[in-house]
């Protein structure tokens, strides 16, 4: 995710105010069948390369609730996965997404440890191969609100996609062209007491966060409406830090390590959502 989470929301107030936190009307996330959400970072990637279909397609083969998929745009303006600004990291390719139109992209290989050859997705696709499948958590890096929405309706997808946002702009936006889709960001870390986190809601209404790892904030939280679901993605994932995030009561967590998880929710009888202490 962006490291400027915390710098979000001061950014929005600066552009504008919306409605009271009293009239706010949360909009549904996208259902999920079990009651501890499993995000799967970047897909199921520990393998298969990161924000490709074959990531994804292992991710709902495991039983994950979601996918994290990363939104950017091609020069000639064709919505693609890809987590970074430049196609160094991942692909056989060099330079930046926006600079490469969708044939050069086309040409790009994923570098994956299995030795197979797999090609950087549109956005479509994705959306095609979680359609009735997985939701999507969908990193709105860079890309146009109104041609990722319209892509989202051609799929069918309007119900299964939860947007994270990552600049003000993007905000505001997404609530002037789709105001039913739930949106979700990160909240300044400023935040200590309930008063402030409504203070802060009045501002900008969410549907979920990520970054509030207090109790007595996850609680007031999910008071009023919100989803928290924690980011403990890293290389040394275990039951304890599971178990942490799981005891401050939130409603589910994004992974690397989704297999895992999902088989330790399972084993624990928490894919219900039960609570974790005790264990």
């Amino acid at each position: 995710m962006m490291n400027c989470k915390t710098n979000l929301l001061v950014m929005v107030f600066s552009c504008f105010t919306l409605i009271t936190f009293g009239q706010r009307t949360v909009a549904p996330l996208p259902k999920c069948k079990n009651g501890f959400i499993v995000i799967a970072h970047r897909g199921s990637h520990l393998v298969k390369p990161e924000n490709s279909i074959p990531a994804i397609e292992e991710a709902i083969s495991l039983g994950a609730d979601y996918v994290e998929i990363d939104l950017r745009t091609t020069s000639d303006g064709h919505l693609v996965l890809i987590h970074n600004e430049n196609v160094d990291h991942t692909t056989n390719g060099k330079g930046r997404i926006q600079d490469l139109n969708l044939d050069e992209v086309a040409k790009l290989t994923l570098n994956a440890k299995d030795g197979h050859l797999y090609s950087l997705p549109s956005f479509m696709e994705a959306l095609k191969a979680c359609k009735n499948r997985i939701n999507i958590y969908l990193d709105f890096k860079q890309a146009d609100v109104a041609q990722a929405y319209e892509e989202i309706k051609a799929a069918g997808m309007e119900k299964q996609v939860l947007v994270y946002i990552n600049k003000a702009e993007q905000y505001k936006l997404w609530r002037a062209v789709a105001p039913q889709m739930p949106l979700m960001c990160g909240l300044p870390s400023s935040i200590k007491t309930k008063e402030e986190l409504i203070a802060v809601l009045r501002q900008m209404p969410l549907e979920a966060t990520d970054n509030i790892s207090d109790p007595a904030l996850v609680a007031a939280l999910k008071e009023s409406g919100l989803a928290v679901f924690l980011d403990v993605q890293m290389a040394d994932e275990d039951p304890l830090k599971w178990k942490a995030a799981m005891d401050k009561g939130v409603q589910g967590v994004q992974t690397d390590h989704p297999e895992a998880l999902i088989k330790y929710l399972k084993i624990n009888d928490l894919r219900d959502g039960l609570k974790a202490s005790g264990l």
